[in-house]
């Protein structure tokens, strides 16, 4: 992501660097391990590894590195450029796998600020869909977004004195589910003990709401994820959310890729530059059951001074510490909060924070850092939701399709390493050497309908057609601001003071016709010229928080 500028900056290699632990230490003994032979691979990936071998028979030349050539084969070059096998169980064509379950893992919910006063919030974990709200004493309430009469969306319901309300038929639910009233019911007759809904457990930790998805296991509080660095005394950070229209495998992926930001975004700020395009140097430092860590840099300076770690199920973190020449140190942490939320789909809370901000940032208001992040996204979005069209069509383990650099994907081929241990155990997963494909078809909810949505379908990079408000997640609307308070407060701000300049604009304009003196039509006329300024500078800050970014491709 190009907003990870902290870890790339090149003023703030110059200084001492200190090295900073891993943010979570397992606290209990891993679970067994079983070894499972790989040399009879799956059927559709046998039969791309066949259709392999006749691509690379056109022995494309590749040029990496600024000298370092690739043919097509199996040649040494390949070998010294290419990820290999990270332990012997690999090289044996043997694959670790480890008991998993989903289910027993705390899910990102939402920034706990952002959750609605006033409504039921509907939010998906993988294929199980939530409802959250907030009851009569504040207590955070998750149910499972069906109403048992006649299934119908809590999350289309109210907030009635604190209690969640469906609107099919007003049944009322509070506390752990318990159905409190049945407005169809006789006054003598009870509540049947089958009206509760079913409730999952929910923590608010450190501004982020998380859910416990299991109802056999009791919520495990050593799982539930601490960030030491957001704890820190001045730690300020910028936090935003973002549905985005590919899976979350894809979105991490993206996120744990720091070879690509000087390319995709090129000049989105002031830290990422395609001249800066270069080999990246990897070390991992740790693989367990639930992920692994390590630290990476530029190749040229042979350090690495970022610390990466991707702990679980979808929780990945860059931080930085530098010392200064007083020997202060400064904490930079860019913090992935990465939810499945359906096939094709992911939300994702992204924090970046640190101890000693730029002085310039406090001339910028937050909304203008929460677009830029949305531009970042939107950047990404045509060749990942491609990538993840591909892959789902394809039905083949990364393996059989990546190309794996050692000095720009690391990361990415630890990622898919790791799910093909832990894969069974989700509701579906693309690994490395694995795959387990849905089990059920994905649905597609609030779509845009007719003509609307045949467009937009057709070109979701660019956000199709029609209003900002078109249910489309290609729309930076319905990505961010509807979940953002700060953002759509600006945008209804703004949008209130453009109708008031424009209705202001009106009546000089009439005014300055109807009045004779030239003084009196000259003051009028510079009122409406005012007011067309500012309706232009509205517009452009309404734009600027829900207009897609498209990218405007040039001959370099």
């Amino acid at each position: 992501m190009a907003l990870v500028h902290p870890f790339l900056s090149d003023a703030s290699l110059s200084r001492t660097l200190r090295f900073p632990l891993p943010y979570l230490t397992p606290k209990s003994l891993p679970p067994p391990r079983i070894i499972v032979s790989l040399q009879q691979p799956l059927k559709p990936y046998h039969q791309l590894r066949q259709v392999n071998k006749q691509w690379t028979k056109c022995h494309a030349v590749a040029e990496i590195g600024g000298g370092v050539s690739v043919e097509g084969g199996g040649s040494e070059d390949d070998q010294s450029v290419l990820v290999g096998p990270s332990n012997e169980e690999e090289v044996r064509s043997e694959r670790v796998v480890v008991d998993y379950d989903w289910t027993e893992e705390w899910y990102p919910l939402y920034l706990a600020k952002n959750l609605p006063d006033d409504a039921p919030l509907g939010l998906t974990v993988f294929d199980k869909q939530l409802v959250l709200y907030r009851d009569g004493n504040g207590e955070l309430r998750c149910y499972e977004d069906r109403c048992p009469h006649r299934l119908a969306k809590l999350s289309e319901g109210q907030l009635v004195d604190g209690r969640l309300e469906c609107l099919y038929h007003g049944w009322q639910f509070e506390g752990e589910g318990k159905c409190v009233r049945i407005p169809q019911l006789p006054a003598d007759a009870k509540i049947p003990r089958s009206a509760c809904v079913k409730s999952y457990e929910v923590r608010d930790s450190q501004g982020v709401v998380w859910v416990w998805m299991s109802h056999q296991t009791p919520p495990n509080p050593n799982k539930l994820p601490w960030f030491e660095n957001f704890a820190r005394p001045g730690f300020q950070d910028i936090s935003t959310t973002h549905e985005l229209p590919y899976d979350h495998s894809i979105l991490l992926e993206n996120l744990m890729d720091p070879a690509h930001v000087p390319i995709s975004h090129d000049r989105t700020d002031w830290t990422a530059k395609r001249e800066d395009a270069q080999p990246l140097l990897f070390k991992v430092t740790e693989r367990t059951d639930r992920g692994f860590a390590g630290w990476w840099g530029r190749e040229k300076d042979q350090s690495t001074p970022n610390f990466l770690r991707f702990e679980a199920p979808c929780v990945l973190q860059n931080n930085r510490e530098i010392v200064g020449k007083n020997g202060e140190v400064d904490y930079f942490s860019g913090l992935f909060l990465c939810r499945p939320s359906g096939q094709g789909k992911s939300m994702l809370i992204v924090r970046f924070g640190n101890t000693r901000r730029s002085p310039l940032a406090q001339f910028f208001p937050k909304w203008y850092f929460h677009q830029n992040a949305g531009k970042v996204f939107e950047q990404d979005m045509g060749f990942l939701s491609s990538q993840n069209e591909i892959l789902m069509k394809l039905k083949v383990p990364t393996k059989g399709l990546y190309i794996y650099l050692r000095s720009s994907d690391t990361w990415v081929a630890e990622y898919r390493k790791w799910m093909d241990k832990v894969g069974h155990g989700m509701p579906y997963h693309f690994g490395h050497s694995t795959i387990s494909l849905p089990k059920e078809p994905a649905v597609v909810e609030h779509a845009p309908a007719g003509l609307v949505a045949s467009i937009s379908a057709s070109s979701p990079a660019k956000g199709g057609i029609g209003t900002m408000h078109a249910p489309n997640l290609a729309n930076r609307y319905f990505r961010h601001v509807i979940h953002c308070k700060e953002c759509s407060g600006v945008v209804k701000a703004f949008q209130t003071w453009k109708n008031a300049l424009s209705i202001i604009a009106l009546v000089s304009t009439a005014l300055a016709i109807l009045v004779s003196g030239r003084q009196w039509k000259a003051l009028l006329m510079v009122s409406t010229t005012l007011c067309l300024a500012g309706i232009y500078a509205c517009s452009t800050a309404i734009a600027l928080n829900t207009t897609n970014f498209i990218r405007t491709h040039r001959r370099l």
